[in-house]
C-alpha cells in the first residue's frame, strides 16, 4: 500500500563529515514544507549534527533516536550510530573521518535492504579516504551493485535531461575494450526500464553517442562505432526498443538534439557528464538505476574549499531528495498498473 507523503521515510548517509554535506542536509530541511513531504533519517550521531548546525547558524530542530523504530514522521530524525567523539576539522581531508562516512553509508543501505527506511539520498564522500580492507569500492554505485538485487547504472537527471554512461570510473584509453555487445545491451536495457517504471514513460526514446569524434567518420578516425555500436543499435531496434544512433558527441547537446529525447546514453564518464553539469547549474541528480531500492545523490563532490563557511548551494541535494520521491511513487504506481493492467483500463473506458 502506498505511503502517505509525510510516510515515505528518506534515509540520508551523511557522507564526508569534514565536507559540506552535513551543511545542504541540514539546509534542505530547513524549509519545514520538506517535511509535508517525507520523513528523514540522518545516519550519524546527534551531538555531531547538532555541531555543524550551530557553525552554519542552521535553525532546524534535530530529534536524535537510538533505533529505527523511534522514527518520527514530521520530525528531522538522527539515529546515532555511534556514541564516541568524532573530530571535525571541516575543510580537511581526514582518514578517520572517512571511516564514519563509510559506516553511515553501510547501515543506512542495509536499512534500505531491510525496508526500515524507502529511499536512500547519500550525501558527498571522499572516494579516497573511505577505501579499506573491509570497503573496497571506488564509490556509492560500486558497494549498492553489490548489495542490492539489479545491475546499477549511473544516470545523472534534471529535469527531462537525463544522461546515462556505458562505461563510468575507468581510464579512457581502456574505453573501447570495454564496448562489448552484451554490455551495450544490457545498458540500454537498464535504462529503458528505469525510463518505464522510474519516470512513468511508456515508450523512450533513447540516444546513444558515438565513442570516436564524428562517429569515426567511416573508419578515418576509428571502427568502433560502424562495427560494435551500429550492429548493436540497429538489433535493438529492430525488435522494438526506440533507441537511435550514434551521434556525434561533439554538437549533439550544443544544438539541442538532445530535446528529442527521453535519454542520452554517453559512451564513457566525460562525454556524458561534463555537457549533463554544464547544462544543469548545479540542481542536477545522481540516480542509481536498475536496482531494486532507489538512491539519489548529489552532482557534486565534499567541496572542502568552501566547507564550514554556510556557503554551499543545496539546491542539488534537494532535488536528490524530490527526485528519490518522484521515483518512489512512479514505481509504486507502475507495479500497481502491471499488477491490475485489465482493472485500470476498464476504469478509464
Amino acid at each position: 500500500m502506498m505511503k502517505n507523503a509525510e510516510n515515505i521515510i528518506v534515509g540520508i548517509s551523511i557522507g564526508d563529515l569534514n565536507g559540506i554535506g552535513s551543511e545542504v542536509v541540514l539546509k534542505t530541511f530547513e524549509d519545514s514544507r520538506m517535511l509535508e513531504l517525507c520523513t528523514p533519517v540522518i545516519f550519524a550521531n546527534v551531538k555531531i549534527m547538532s555541531f555543524i548546525k550551530k557553525n552554519i547558524d542552521s535553525t532546524v530542530a534535530l530529534h536524535g533516536i537510538d533505533k529505527l523504530d523511534q522514527i518520527l514522521p514530521g520530525k528531522i530524525n538522527v539515529l546515532n550510530l555511534w556514541r564516541e567523539g568524532v573530530d571535525i576539522n571541516l575543510g580537511v581531508n581526514d582518514d578517520k573521518v572517512g571511516e564514519y562516512a563509510v559506516k553511515s553509508f553501510v547501515a543506512a543501505t542495509t536499512a534500505l535492504k531491510n525496508g526500515l527506511v524507502d529511499v536512500l539520498v547519500t550525501a558527498p564522500i571522499n572516494k579516497y579516504n573511505i577505501q579499506s580492507e573491509s570497503f573496497k569500492f571506488p564509490g556509492h554505485t560500486d558497494y549498492l551493485n553489490q548489495e542490492l538485487e539489479g545491475n546499477a547504472l549511473m544516470l545523472m537527471v534534471q529535469d527531462n535531461l537525463r544522461v546515462g554512461l556505458l562505461t563510468d570510473h575507468i581510464p579512457l584509453n581502456e574505453v573501447a575494450s570495454h564496448l562489448t555487445e552484451e554490455l551495450i545491451k544490457q545498458k540500454i536495457e537498464t535504462v529503458k526500464q528505469s525510463l518505464i517504471q522510474d519516470f512513468s514513460i511508456n515508450k523512450p526514446k533513447i540516444a546513444v553517442l558515438g565513442l570516436n569524434p564524428h562517429c569515426g567518420d567511416g573508419g578515418v578516425i576509428g571502427k568502433e562505432d560502424d562495427t560494435i555500436l551500429k550492429p548493436v543499435l540497429k538489433k535493438l531496434f529492430e525488435k522494438g526498443t526506440l533507441v537511435f544512433g550514434p551521434f556525434a558527441a561533439d554538437g549533439f547537446f550544443g544544438s539541442g538534439q538532445y530535446e528529442k529525447y527521453d535519454a542520452v546514453i554517453a559512451t564513457y564518464h566525460d562525454q556524458g557528464l561534463i555537457p549533463f553539469k554544464t547544462l544543469s547549474f548545479g540542481n542536477g541528480v545522481n540516480f542509481t538505476a536498475g536496482l531494486n531500492k532507489i538512491r539519489t545523490s548529489p552532482d557534486h563532490g565534499t567541496a572542502y574549499d568552501i566547507a564550514g563557511k554556510g556557503i554551499a548551494d543545496y539546491n542539488s541535494f534537494k532535488e536528490a531528495v524530490y527526485l528519490a520521491l518522484d521515483v518512489y511513487r512512479s514505481r509504486f504506481q507502475h507495479a500497481e498498473i502491471s499488477q491490475k493492467p485489465l482493472k485500470i483500463k476498464e476504469k478509464q473506458q
